[in-house]
């Protein structure tokens, strides 16, 4: 493969903050590459240079032959580059069409929008990656994972020379990820360069014909397609061995029942949910986009005002559609979604951690200094979160480090049942491995765990039992020995297993 982009001594700055330094590389035309790195490597950050989201400090980059240096995104997108984002991006009040066809609404009469037009062009598009989504449905009614395949739609919609994929599996399921998979082969045999930002190695060894790494903002190396091995990657990115993402152990014998839920419903998201967590277990929720994972998570913590049926956290009723009964019967809930839902990004490390323990850091109605700092710097010590100080705002860290955040403000309130949906979305293979050794460890001191992830190996390897959900229902539970990759997706998409 010829070379078709060129970075030359990319350099950028925020403010005293280098995020990449001197940064050369060359990919080819029709490639797919991968580019990895710890966070804060600078990955995204390079691929928001070709994007024209950010412009370099210095350097430049060569496109088949011509030098650029975008100013904006249209700039880029005029020079046939269109990047799929990790953090999503649209008008939440506007329609699925109306953001697809922003920037170009076809017209009746050289004025009026033509609402068909633009419905039939948002169709193809979504058509074009294999997914049926109502158009006219409002992009702030979508789930994070529908969200993500409408951004990806709009991407290819571009007809781009270029596409950079940031993270673009992290909310999918397990169809939606080999849908995109095809996707990504079909563009490659189309000629059209793909750049894969990714800490997943399975993905990457899939999908890429080399894998460059970044540390510390700075090009470390390239592995071809004969040297990617799991060691080899991960040697470049932290310049050390990480023999496995998983704990050694798994929790011990289970304790008393700490939470009981029976016949949980909820009108057009989920009906009939039973089962129960005893203490010291991980419980792996499984299941599609859809499934009604999310949307259980979110009824036990108090936030669906709809919900019926009965729970009880350790031997006493608990009282559904309040957040606040949730929180005194000790359920904490690290959201999927974490810059909307799980902290507040502009505000400090400190705040964010001690928000979930006001009651406790107060005198007389006003805050205690000196208390909160105390509390917020134990568990940012605790989970060694990488961070100029107490005081820097969530929205300066990375995404591993913002999850730590979130994970630090429900270790500060203490409780027996925690809720961690998606935990590991988006974070590199050091915080992975970091994260999931804090879970194991909950587990251990006897709080009970409810995990969802739509990574099966990580459903799989972390927990003690894996419940799937089908269409709002529960399809089946697995006991640990049972929990097969294959035996799960069986049961996600309804198909028997194979006697």
């Amino acid at each position: 493969m010829t070379d078709f982009i060129q970075f030359r001594s990319i350099t950028k700055t925020f403010g005293g903050v280098t995020a990449l330094r001197g940064v050369s590389l060359s990919i080819g035309r029709g490639e797919c590459h991968g580019l990895m790195g710890e966070n804060g490597a600078g990955k995204s950050t390079l691929g928001k240079v070709l994007a024209g989201i950010h412009k370099p400090s210095e350097g430049d980059v060569v496109i088949d032959g011509t030098p650029h240096i975008f100013s904006s995104p249209r700039e880029a997108l005029s020079a046939g580059v269109a990047m799929v984002h990790q953090e999503l991006a649209f008008c939440p009040d506007l329609s699925v069409a109306e953001n697809l066809c922003m920037g170009h609404y076809p017209r009746r009469f050289g004025l009026l929008i033509d609402r068909e037009a633009m419905a039939d062009r948002a169709r193809t598009l979504l058509n074009a990656i294999g997914v049926n989504l109502d158009v006219w449905q409002p992009m702030r009614d979508l789930s994070t994972a529908q969200e993500q395949l409408v951004q990806i739609a709009a991407a290819v919609g571009t007809n781009p020379r270029i596409i950079v994929f940031d993270e673009p599996t992290s909310s999918l399921a397990e169809p939606d990820v080999h849908n995109l998979f095809r996707l990504i082969d079909d563009l490659r045999q189309r000629g059209i360069t793909t750049i894969y930002v990714s800490h997943r190695m399975p993905e990457l060894f899939r999908l890429c014909d080399k894998i460059s790494v970044l540390r510390d903002g700075q090009y470390v190396g390239t592995l071809g397609k004969d040297e990617m091995t799991h060691d080899a990657v991960v040697r470049l990115m932290i310049g050390r061995s990480v023999e496995e993402y998983f704990p050694h152990h798994l929790a011990g014998s289970p304790g008393d029942t700490v939470l009981r839920v029976r016949n949980l419903t909820s009108p057009g998201l989920f009906r009939d949910i039973s089962f129960d967590i005893r203490a010291g277990e991980i419980i792996g929720f499984a299941g599609l986009v859809g499934a009604g994972r999310s949307e259980v998570a979110k009824a036990l913590f108090g936030l669906d005002p709809r919900v019926t049926g009965t729970v009880e956290v350790n031997g006493q009723p608990l009282q559904l559609q309040s957040i606040q009964a949730s929180m005194r019967a000790g359920i904490g809930l690290v959201p999927e979604d974490r810059k909307r839902q799980g902290a507040v990004l502009g505000m400090p490390c400190r705040a964010n951690i001690s928000m979930a323990v006001l009651d406790r850091v107060n005198r007389a109605g006003f805050l205690n200094d000196a208390k909160e700092k105390q509390i917020a710097a134990n568990f940012f010590d605790q989970l060694h979160v990488k961070a100029s100080s107490l005081e820097a705002p969530v929205n300066s860290l990375s995404g591993g480090n913002q999850q730590k955040i979130v994970l630090a403000k429900w270790l500060a309130r203490g409780g027996r049942l925690l809720i961690v949906d998606e935990p590991t979305r988006g974070v590199d293979v050091g915080a992975k491995a970091a994260i999931h050794a804090l879970i194991d460890g909950l587990a251990w001191k006897g709080i009970a765990v409810m995990l969802i992830s739509s990574e099966l190996p990580e459903v799989i390897n972390l927990s003690t039992r894996v419940i799937v959900m089908r269409d709002g229902h529960i399809a089946g539970e697995l006991a640990r020995a049972q929990a097969t990759q294959e035996a799960i997706l069986r049961l996600m998409a309804g198909v028997e297993m194979a006697s």
